[in-house]
């Protein structure tokens, strides 16, 4: 019996991209039970994944409009899944991890609320959300890194957590307004 799915090697960042979003699984067990040494060399493998899908796609042309949502739901499932799970081993403060939560459901509910009001939209990180996301990537090795392998002082751990919470915060209100002016703009315009 098939079900009639046809998979090529044009397939294959996808692919990747999905194996990424299933590491997030062990990745979360891993930082639960406290083993930060084996959680970082997954973390290594989602890097090196994430770099190999996002080459083959562009060095073979093998885009799709799957991958331009596959490849960075895989990154935001992994990172919301370490931030949840450091929170919870108490490695990261609650309090964080509720405001990266917020912002990223504002951005859902807003991107929603375009679409279903508004109209179809293209979703392009900005560079203050690029400098977050890179921040908190940075936040999630570096105590993994600090607990597993080699403790980190804790001076630079707190400004990371200054740094993502500043530019969380500012990244959430430059969702808001360029979003919120697109939508102005286009409702005038219908009007």
């Amino acid at each position: 019996m098939s079900l009639g799915i046809s998979l090529g090697l044009k397939d294959l960042p996808n692919l990747i991209s999905i194996a990424r979003i299933l590491l997030s699984l062990p990745v979360a067990y891993l930082l639960l039970e406290l083993r930060f040494t084996e959680a970082l060399l997954l973390f290594f493998v989602a890097g090196v994944s994430d770099g190999l899908d996002g080459f083959l796609a562009k060095h073979f042309g093998w885009h799709s409009r799957l991958g331009s949502i596959l490849d960075p739901l895989a990154d935001k499932i992994l990172l919301v899944t370490s931030f949840l799970c450091l929170a919870l081993v108490d490695v990261i403060p609650i309090w964080l991890m509720m405001m990266v939560f917020g912002r990223d459901l504002i951005i859902i509910i807003g991107a929603a609320a375009f679409h279903y009001l508004i109209g179809q939209y293209e979703m392009a990180p900005t560079w203050i959300s690029k400098i977050n996301t890179t921040l908190q990537i940075i936040l999630v090795l570096a105590v993994v890194l600090s607990h597993g392998v080699y403790t980190l002082p804790a001076e630079l751990l707190m400004w990371l957590v200054y740094g993502v919470s500043v530019t969380t915060i500012l990244s959430g209100l430059d969702y808001i307004w360029i979003w919120g002016r697109k939508a102005y703009h286009l409702k005038s315009e219908q009007h």
